[in-house]
């Protein structure tokens, strides 16, 4: 293990920042399906502009709904982060086609991740940051 690896594993404020990073991204989730479940007319109308079916809205928060437990529960919380890279895709690209910032599904992504790798030891081990001799 290379020593930034060893510095970031063993260090209680990495660990700290990463579960403030996670705290942001999945706050950013809650905050979008509770404005779905509180202002369902709204919602709709949001959807629609995107051009999706009608009751699409409720499957899509759903999904979310479950991508967001699997990464809160920390023996899950790769898979919920693959997951919600995955939603955070479908986000960018709807975005992206109607020609509106796409930067947000962009960043929450950044954040989901740093986070995750900063409080998450098997991550770091899967990949860890090392620097190549020159």
């Amino acid at each position: 293990m290379t020593e930034t690896a060893v510095a970031i594993q063993n260090s209680k404020t990495g660990l700290w920042v990463g579960r403030t990073l996670s705290t942001l991204a999945v706050l950013v989730f809650v905050f979008t399906l509770a404005f779905g479940f509180l202002k369902p007319d709204v919602a709709a109308q949001g959807f629609a502009h995107y051009n999706f079916q009608e009751g699409a809205g409720m499957r899509i928060m759903i999904v979310e709904i479950v991508c967001v437990v699997l990464y809160v529960i920390p023996s899950t919380s790769i898979l919920g982060a693959i997951l919600l890279a995955a939603y955070l895709g479908g986000a960018t690209a709807t975005h992206f086609r109607v020609g509106e910032p796409f930067y947000l599904p962009v960043g929450v992504g950044v954040l989901l991740w740093l986070g995750l790798y900063l409080r998450e030891p098997r991550l770091r081990a899967l990949v860890p940051l090392r620097r190549d001799p020159l």
